[in-house]
């Protein structure tokens, strides 16, 4: 049965005809931040423990090995989710993983090694949550994460834009689902749509939407990690101009060689 996409996770957007090569990419990137950000968590946390007391028992080792990984294939934290759509991905996201922490956590990775372990991907949107697209359940769930959010932020006003992207809906228009997000929003926050500190991120695809609250998006390049990746680059150029120059020098001389 094919699964649906639904929960939290992280959209992408990639190059046309990749979709099935930037799955396995983002999986195995998001895979490696797992034992950082959540130990015990990673898929090879329990191998050591698992080749603890092996014996000279060939076929009983053997079994224990393929039992070990159909649990770790059942536990899996991520799981490609079709979209029958060309340059969109979805990953959902299992507990304990948080989909805004993991993607913030990578993009300031490439933000500050100008590396970004990818060749496909274009731009990650994580969402905390997703539902039907119609206004009662997305209203409902955007107020669960926001209550959720100012948890987490006692006492401080925000400044907010709400940021959606639109794919194969024709039901509601832009229109209406920005103002009925509004509404969620205490109203000590206000809306500022070119200085924001705060942003609602709400994707809407087909019948399904997400939506993510995050802060820091503009300088983070709205997530899109190649242009995140060209920024490091040219501030790299700029440090150290001698050494592009001479790295440029050097791929001409291969590529005339060649």
């Amino acid at each position: 049965m094919k699964r649906s996409v639904e929960g939290p996770g992280i959209w992408v957007s990639c190059v046309k005809g990749k979709e099935k090569q930037t799955i396995g990419e983002l999986t195995e990137v998001l895979d490696s931040l797992i034992p950082e950000l959540w130990p015990g968590h990673g898929p090879d946390d329990d191998v050591n423990s698992e080749n603890e007391g092996d014996d000279d028992n060939i076929e009983a080792q053997v079994a224990k090995e393929m039992s070990a990984m159909k649990d770790r294939k059942k536990d899996r934290l991520f799981a490609n989710c079709p979209t029958n759509t060309n340059c969109v991905v979805f990953i959902s996201c299992k507990p304990p993983v948080d989909p805004v922490e993991l993607v913030v956590h990578h993009i300031k990775n490439v933000l500050k090694t100008g590396v970004t372990r990818t060749r496909y991907i274009h731009r990650l949107v994580p969402v905390s949550g997703s539902c039907v697209t119609n206004l009662p359940e997305m209203q409902a769930l955007c107020n669960t994460l926001l209550e959720r959010f100012f948890q987490q932020h006692p006492g401080k006003v925000f400044r907010y834009k709400i940021e959606l992207r639109v794919r194969n809906h024709t039901t509601l228009s832009r229109q209406t689902i920005i103002q009925n997000i509004a509404q969620d929003v205490p109203s000590e926050h206000t809306v500022d749509l070119t200085n924001p500190d705060m942003f609602i991120l709400v994707e809407v695809f087909k019948s399904v939407c997400g939506i993510s609250i995050v802060e820091d998006y503009y300088e983070l390049q709205k997530f899109n990690v190649m242009e995140l990746a060209n920024q490091e680059k040219a501030r790299e150029a700029n440090r150290n101009p001698g050494r592009v120059e001479t790295k440029s020098k050097e791929r001409n001389i291969v590529d005339s060689d060649e």
